[in-house]
C-alpha cells in the first residue's frame, strides 16, 4: 500500500503565506497601538472635544434678557444664527442677549478686534522670524560659549507672559526707561499706535527665542558637506544663504511660522495686562480673545460662545491655508517633505 505525499508548496503558496503572516502582524500591531492610544483619546475627547461641542451648541442659544414687549426677564432659547449675525453683520438685537445689547452695537468691535488680531499676528510673526533666523544662524556656529548663549536666549521665552507684560508695563510707563531714553513723555497705554508698538515690542522680545530654537533645529539638519561643496564652487556667503540655507530650511521655517501664527491669533494675556485692551480710542489693542472675555463679563455667555466659535474657525482656516498652500509638513510624511523641498 502506497501513501501519497503532499505536493511541495509552490512559490505562489509561499508568497500568500508570507502576506497572510504580514497582515496578521500588522493587525496585531494596530490593535496594540489603538489600545495604547485609547486612554489619551478618551482624555482628549473629554478635555477638548466636549467643551468645543458644548460651545458650538451654546452659540445657537439666546442669552437671558428682558422681553421688550412684556418687560419681564425671560430665559434664552434657540436663537439660530442671531448670535453670529450680532458679530459678523453688526446686528445688535434683543435675542442676542441683554449683556450683548447693553453696550450698543458690538459688531463693529468685532471687526476692529479682528483687524487688531491679524495686525499683531502679521507684524510680530514677521519680526520674530527675521530676528529668530538671525539668532539661529549665530547659535549654529562653532565658538566658545555657544552653550551659554543658547541658554541665555531661552530666558525671555521661559518668563511667564503675565510677568513679561508687567515688566514692559513698567518699561513703557510715563516715567519708565523708554521715555527716559527718548527724552519724551509718551503715554504708551493711551495713544493709538504707541500702545500697539508697546505690545509688538513686548511680544517680539518674548517669543523670538521660540522661533530661534525651531529654526536652529532645522539648520542643524543641513549637512556640512553641502556648504563645503558650495565654498569649493566659489559661492559667496549671500549666494550660499539664498540658494542653500533658505531652500533646505524652508520645511522647518514654515512649520515654525505656522505654530507661531496660530499662537499669535489667540493672543490675550499680553495686551490684556499691558494695556487692558485699550489704547487710543479705547479698543486699539483689543483682540478677539479679549473681546470674548469682555462678552462673558457682560453675562452674554452664549454670544461669547458664538464669538469663540468664529475665532476657532479663523484659526482653523489659517492653519488649513498654511498646510495646503505653503506645504507645512507637520506630519513628517515623506510625500509632503518632497513636495516642500520641490522634488517632483
Amino acid at each position: 500500500m502506497t501513501t501519497a505525499t503532499p505536493p511541495a508548496p509552490g512559490p505562489n503558496d509561499v508568497v500568500k503565506a508570507g502576506r497572510a503572516s504580514l497582515d496578521a502582524n500588522r493587525r496585531r500591531i494596530t490593535r496594540v497601538a489603538y489600545s495604547l492610544l485609547a486612554p489619551t483619546i478618551v482624555v482628549m475627547a473629554l478635555v477638548v472635544g466636549y467643551p468645543i461641542v458644548l460651545s458650538i451648541f451654546d452659540s445657537f442659544q439666546a442669552d437671558a434678557h428682558l422681553d421688550p414687549t412684556t418687560g419681564f426677564f425671560v430665559s434664552g432659547g434657540f436663537a439660530g444664527l442671531t448670535n453670529y449675525a450680532h458679530w459678523i453683520l453688526q446686528q445688535c438685537t434683543t435675542a442676542a442677549g441683554n449683556g450683548a445689547c447693553a453696550q450698543g452695537n458690538l459688531g463693529a468691535s468685532f471687526w476692529n478686534a479682528t483687524f487688531n488680531t491679524f495686525f499683531f499676528t502679521v507684524v510680530t510673526v514677521t519680526l520674530e522670524t527675521i530676528f529668530g533666523l538671525w539668532m539661529a544662524i549665530i547659535m549654529n556656529r562653532n565658538f566658545r560659549g555657544r552653550g551659554v548663549l543658547r541658554a541665555a536666549v531661552l530666558v525671555p521665552w521661559a518668563i511667564p507672559t503675565a510677568v513679561t507684560a508687567k515688566l514692559f508695563f513698567f518699561i513703557f510707563a510715563t516715567s519708565g526707561i523708554v521715555n527716559a531714553l527718548l527724552n519724551a513723555e509718551i503715554i504708551w497705554g493711551a495713544d493709538l499706535w504707541a500702545s500697539r508698538v508697546a505690545i509688538i515690542v513686548a511680544d517680539t522680545w518674548k517669543t523670538t527665542p521660540f522661533m530661534a530654537l525651531l529654526i536652529l533645529a532645522g539648520l542643524q539638519l543641513i549637512p556640512e558637506d553641502t556648504y563645503e561643496a558650495a565654498r569649493m564652487d566659489g559661492a559667496t556667503t549671500v549666494q550660499t544663504f539664498f540658494r542653500i540655507t533658505l531652500p533646505l530650511l524652508r520645511p522647518a521655517l514654515v512649520v515654525a511660522i505656522l505654530f507661531r501664527t496660530l499662537d499669535a491669533l489667540r493672543m490675550y494675556d499680553l495686551p490684556a495686562i499691558l494695556t487692558g485692551g485699550g489704547g487710543g480710542r479705547g479698543d486699539a489693542t483689543t483682540t478677539l480673545s479679549i473681546l470674548v472675555v469682555k462678552e462673558i463679563q457682560n453675562t452674554a455667555v452664549n454670544s461669547a460662545a458664538a464669538l469663540s466659535t468664529i475665532t476657532f474657525l479663523i484659526v482653523f482656516g489659517v492653519a488649513f491655508l498654511f498646510i495646503r498652500l505653503l506645504g507645512a509638513n507637520i506630519t513628517g510624511s515623506e510625500k509632503k517633505s518632497k513636495k516642500v523641498a520641490g522634488v517632483q
